[in-house]
């Protein structure tokens, strides 16, 4: 069941989404504000709606874009990665995390753009960016980096 709470002219509107595997409480948000004109009987109806929407999707496993890369990330790598990828290439792609999880791990998914990945792949192929040699990484590494945060974000398109 939603819970709903008026915050000044919009609503919260959060629904329990049950418990994960180490019994953390799990719950989603989201806000909805009412279209100018409307009354208040027309607020509530289209405020349950609403509500109703959103925790049926919920149940379906829907999850909102609050998410940040590296949570997002990890569960490729368990629900996608490891099921369908080689070992060799699972193992190699977890490598990449160490570089990609500093630069983009704390951001939401929502909020990643293109500007910043392209500043992430510039760093790349800077001098210094090859911590054993010092020297920029190969094109065809800085590619297996974009092709790791890539499949992220399909995955995420897919859910």
């Amino acid at each position: 069941m939603a819970t709903i709470r008026k915050r000044g002219q919009s609503y919260q509107i959060r629904v329990s989404c049950g418990y994960d595997t180490k019994g953390n409480h799990k719950e989603q948000a989201m806000t909805w504000k009412p279209d100018e004109g409307m009354t208040e009987r027309q607020i509530q109806k289209e405020l349950n709606r609403v509500a109703v929407m959103f925790e049926e999707s919920c149940m379906r496993g829907f999850r909102t874009s609050a998410i940040k890369f590296e949570e997002l990330a990890e569960e490729w790598f368990e629900q996608y990665a490891y099921l369908n990828l080689r070992h060799s290439t699972f193992v190699e792609m977890k490598k990449l995390t160490r570089r990609v999880y500093p630069e983009m791990g704390h951001l939401r998914i929502d909020k990643i753009t293109p500007r910043q990945i392209q500043a992430f792949v510039n760093s790349l192929a800077k001098d210094g960016a090859n911590q054993k040699t010092g020297k920029p990484l190969a094109p065809k590494t800085i590619r297996h980096h974009l092709e790791l945060i890539s499949d992220v974000f399909t995955y995420e398109f897919y859910l």
